[in-house]
């Protein structure tokens, strides 16, 4: 776009754009194929506070990536085929390289194929997103750029976690809430009384434990010393994985709604059996929206408790296992859990 700084490789040289009133904007890169969706993202875009320098087809990136970008690039690509794996795993190595922040959303069937692309820039991935979903993508991206915030701490960006899963939650809601209003559902309108007290539940849902969380101890002050015990047989743990699915059938389940937690199971049941989990596997097992999940992977992944496995047979595939720190901390958890003879739940 006319006016864009340029490096001298062609790239964005992240001189940041400023608004009416002088302030610092970062820039955004849009590219999608569907015109509609174009125009809707760039309407969030601008209202986040990000200055859109470039909005187009995916061909227009892939085809020319030469081409200046942004600090921000956010690709909607739902489909991977062979022309788009390429073009992402070089966008992706081009995001690593000189910083720039990637958002990148996808369908449940090619989420394997673009985790697999990418893996040097730590992209946010969103799997058939909501409106609420990549706004809040938006937000990450603007508050994670070099020199917006201050580094924070595991509990901090845990709990950070935890409230962008109820943003997202809150807005599933409301857009359900507005759908229901324009097919003209009488219950969105509240003249029953439901649609306000959904509305009261959205806006306390899991609050207290997320502040709860912030008093969790680091990785680096978590119990440990002595021999590390075994894992548990794996038939125990999937045991364990059931008696928590069974709670859903007899209480919401969204009370129980732990995706950390439940992901480490499953990630120590397949390590006792021998067997690699896919991201998408993971995904369906942390028993959350799949956009919501990923997220949860990405911090773990941070904080050092999963890591990632190229599938050598197919490298278009990676696989997520336990690090070796996770490991020893489930042994110990599953290992005083026998001692107290307590369930595991």
């Amino acid at each position: 776009m006319a006016g864009d700084a340029q490096g001298s490789d062609g790239s964005a040289d992240f001189a940041y754009g400023r608004d009416d009133g002088g302030t610092l904007q970062l820039t955004l890169a849009i590219f999608a194929d569907d015109a509609d969706l174009r125009a809707e993202l760039r309407e969030d875009a601008l209202a986040t506070g990000f200055r859109v320098t470039r909005v187009d087809g995916l061909d227009a990136l892939f085809g020319d990536m030469a081409r200046g970008l942004a600090d921000i690039v956010l690709v909607d690509c739902p489909v991977v085929e062979a022309g788009a794996m390429a073009g992402l795993a070089e966008l992706d190595m081009r995001a690593a390289r000189i910083g720039m922040g990637l958002i990148v959303s996808t369908s449940i069937v090619s989420l394997d194929t673009v985790f697999g692309c990418l893996d040097q820039s730590s992209p946010q991935i969103l799997v058939a997103p909501s409106r609420a979903d990549r706004m809040l993508a938006l937000g990450r991206a603007l508050a994670l750029q070099p020199g917006r915030v201050r580094e924070l701490s595991e509990a901090d960006r845990a709990v950070l976690m935890r409230l962008s899963d109820q943003v997202s939650e809150i807005g599933a809601r409301l857009e359900a809430l507005k759908a229901a209003s324009e097919a003209g559902d009488g219950a969105a309108s509240g003249r029953d009384g439901s649609a306000a007290g959904d509305r009261d539940d959205v806006r306390t849902a899991e609050a207290p434990s997320a502040f709860r969380f912030a008093s969790a101890p680091p990785l680096d002050r978590i119990e440990r010393g002595g021999a590390v015990p075994a894992l548990p047989p794996a038939r125990l743990v999937r045991a364990a994985i059931r008696q928590r699915q069974a709670r859903g059938r007899f209480l919401p389940a969204e009370l129980f709604a732990d995706p950390a937690w439940d992901m480490l199971l499953d990630l120590t049941a397949a390590q006792g059996e021998g067997t690699r989990v896919s991201v998408t596997s993971l995904c369906i097992a942390s028993g959350v929206p799949v956009t919501t999940a990923l997220r949860w992977i990405a911090l773990m992944t941070e904080m050092g408790l999963l890591r990632r496995e190229v599938d050598l047979d197919d490298r278009r595939r990676a696989f997520i296992l336990l690090s070796d720190k996770a490991i020893e901390g489930m042994a110990r958890y599953f290992a005083a859990v026998g001692k107290e003879r307590a369930p595991v739940l």
